[in-house]
Formats: structure tokens, sequence, C-alpha cells
């Protein structure tokens, strides 16, 4: 969400004149965008803080502001504690940078965090680079208010951007060459434009171009219905990938969290959507150590992990974040028991990966090149329609390619393979080309 704020900007500032720099020390403005979500992100902002402090000094007429989600929740502290800040603008007044910028270059200094109702930046076309996979926000805020979570009160009630504006980005993002996109939202499933849902829209995405990928993230199980399932399941360029957080396997505990749903009815969609999608992969969000949680609120969160047999998940310990309910129950369970109880889910999430990964060991998959392995410059890496990182030689490859994969070994994270060929894929992208 932060990247697809971060082009939102970008393309704001250059239509007010301004231009991206790549060196920090020239640089007549710098923005960080910031996430509240968890206490670890905000330190990392405060640490990049300091560090943009000693250019300051090198260059005094630079701006530093501060956006985004962290400037929307600690705006006084940020302002009375980093004095060398100068902006501190929220993710709904973003259309005022220019003139916020030009105050600050006479000396004022910047506020404007002032949530909207209505905001969704519809008719600014993000400015992105070239490249093969691109991140559409379809919607911003949520109206789900789960007790851990801060982003209602930074980023507001939900609104949806119309079916026909994100439509028509993802028709220019495939006129550009992209070969993927993800629909973004912090509830993105329960998208609503007044006339469309958010299967409605997964389906006219997927008609712009079939030879497109489509993702997107983050769904919420109550909103996760029979319609975008079946929506899912017959559009053969949507991803057969959910990411579909629990946080927690405990009713006691789901409750406490305003999930709105229980573990039963968690699990009786994971059967439907494996019942509609065999070939899915299901990844979730787990909180180890939410207040209260005891030993057996704990055993039934792995009990659901097996249950499930997730491909992946993204774990954390609970990090109270101010003024949310949970924060109001206090922070009960020790450092000690929530790294012991977190340790334990990753322990089994990486054995129940590795033994699905292993079962795909002799499959041929398609995927998306996506550009050279992190580990050697002699191998590419590409994506599964089902979210799996592929390793192979690179061969004659080229990035953005559809290409066949032989499955030869995999570890818990990644899979390696030897290409085949061409897939279907890319050969229906050749023939477009040629009738073009």
């Amino acid at each position: 969400m932060n990247l697809a704020d971060t082009e939102v900007v970008l393309s704001i500032l250059t239509q007010a004149g301004f231009s991206q720099t790549n060196n920090l020390r020239t640089a007549d403005v710098v923005f960080v965008n910031t996430c509240a979500v968890r206490e670890n992100a905000e330190q990392r902002i405060f640490g990049r803080l300091g560090d943009f402090k000693r250019y300051k000094k090198e260059n005094p007429g630079m701006l530093i502001g501060v956006l985004g989600c962290m400037a929307e929740r600690l705006r006084k502290d940020l302002m009375e504690s980093e004095s060398h800040v100068d902006l501190v603008v929220g993710p709904d007044e973003y259309r005022r940078l220019p003139e916020l910028i030009e105050g600050a270059l006479t000396g004022q200094r910047g506020i404007a965090v002032r949530l909207s109702r209505v905001e969704n930046y519809d008719d600014i076309l993000p400015l992105r680079t070239d490249g093969i996979s691109a991140w559409i926000s379809v919607m911003r805020g949520c109206d789900k208010f789960c007790t851990f979570c801060v982003v209602p009160f930074t980023r507001g009630r939900e609104r949806s951007r119309s079916l026909d504006s994100i439509v028509r980005e993802v028709e220019h993002l495939a006129a550009r060459g992209f070969k993927e996109v993800t629909l973004l939202g912090q509830n993105v499933n329960s998208y609503n434009d007044g006339t469309n849902d958010f299967a409605d829209l997964m389906a006219a995405a997927a008609q712009v171009d079939t030879t497109m990928r489509i993702r997107f993230t983050t769904s919420h199980p109550q909103d996760m219905s029979d319609k975008l399932v079946r929506t899912i399941a017959e559009n053969e360029n949507i991803c057969k990938y959910i990411h579909l957080p629990v946080q927690s396997g405990s009713d006691r505990i789901l409750e406490l969290m305003n999930r709105s749903y229980t573990s039963e009815h968690y699990l009786s969609l994971v059967n439907k959507i494996r019942a509609s999608i065999p070939e899915v992969s299901l990844s979730t969000d787990i909180i180890a150590g939410f207040p209260t949680e005891t030993d057996d609120d704990h055993r039934q969160t792995l009990d659901m992990i097996r249950h499930v047999g997730y491909d992946g998940a993204f774990t954390f310990k609970y990090s109270p974040r101010e003024n949310t309910k949970s924060w109001h129950m206090g922070d009960d369970v020790t450092e000690e028991v929530k790294l012991e109880r977190l340790n334990q889910i990753i322990d089994l999430q990486r054995e129940i990966s590795l033994k699905k990964n292993h079962e795909t060991v002799g499959q041929v998959v398609e995927i998306l090149v996506e550009g050279e392995s992190t580990k050697s410059p002699n191998d590419f890496c590409g994506r599964t329609d089902t979210n799996k990182m592929v390793v192979f030689p690179r061969g004659s490859a080229e990035i953005g390619q559809y290409l066949t994969v032989r499955i030869e070994r995999a570890n818990s994270a990644t899979l390696f393979g030897t290409i085949l060929g061409a897939s279907r894929r890319l050969a229906d992208d050749s023939r477009l080309a040629a009738n073009a």
C-alpha cells in the first residue's frame, strides 16, 4: 500500500514541476513514507529520520517530510521530537504537498493530516517505472475495527474507487507491457463502488488482457463471498493464491480481536475455497501473544495451522498500538512467552511449507520471470500463480516471459527447477503481438 501511495505522491509532485533524484545529499525535498501497524516499523522510521538529520546539516535548505500512517498517528510527537522535520502529511492529504512544500520553503513547518471519507486519488495515474508487476490501490481505509489495528484511525473509513477508473488503469498497464497487477486494499474484498462488488471488479480486470495475471491482497474472511470464490475459479488469469488472515485459532481470542468469525466458520470457508479451487495456495497472518492469550489459546492456533496446512504465513509478536481497544486490555503476555510461541508457530509453518513444496517436485509449473536470483547471477527467479518462488538456470530466459519449468527440488521457501520452454500463455502473447 505504501509503495502504491508513493507512486501517487510522485505523480502529484511531477505534475507540480518536481523531478526525482537518486542522490540524497543534493535533494531539495526528502520524504519518508511510513507505516504505523507495528512498533518496529515506527522505530525504523525514527532511525531513518536520524540519518536525514545528518544530511540536512550538510544541506540546510533541504526539506524533510514524513508521510503516511505514522504522520497521522504521531503528528504532534514528530514535530516536537524531530526538530528537523518540516512537513507531516497524512495519507489523505497528498494533493496538498506542492503548496505545503512552498510554505515550508518560507519557513512554515506544515502539518496536514485530515482524514477524508471520499479521497481515493481516483483521477491520479500513479507514476511508475517500467516493469512487469504493478500495484493498483482500489480502495482506502477499513471499517472492521479489529481491536489491535490502527488502520481505521490512520487511514480512515472504507471508500472505493469506481470500477471504470480501475479498469482504465489496468488497460494502461497492459499497454505498457506489464504482465501482472495486484489489486490493493486494507480489506480489499469489501470493495464496493455502489454498483459493483469485488468479484465484479476482479472479473472486469481479468478480461482486460487474459495474458496478464491478476492478484489481490489483503482479504478478510468475513467478506470472502461464494461469488468471489467462483470468480477466481472461473478466470484462468486470476492467480490461484489467496491470503486469508486468521490471526488466531482460538475463538476466545478472535472475539477479543473483533474478527467477526469463529474458527469453525474460517475452516468451512477454507474447505469451500479448496473444493472450488483445488490447486489454490493459501497464506495467512498470525499474531502471537495477544492480551490474555493462554497456552491453550496458543495450542488452538497451532491446531489451526496444522488443520489448514498453509503454504506460508506472516507471523508477528503482538505489538500494542496506542488508543486501540487492545491497548486498553493491557499487554500481559511477557516478551519471552511471545517469542517462544512465535518461534513454535514459525517452526511448525516451516515444516508444513517444506512438506507442501516437496510435493511439487516433478511437477511442471508456469512461472512469470521476475529477474535475477539474489544468490547467483547465473540463475533467474520467477513466480507461480500460486505465489511460489522458483529459481532456475537463466539460460536464454528474459524478464517478463512466461515459462514452463519442471521442479527438481525444494526447500521451505523456494522451489528449484529447469526450463522446459515457453508456456501457452507466452504463445498467446506472441499471437496477440503478431495480430496487433
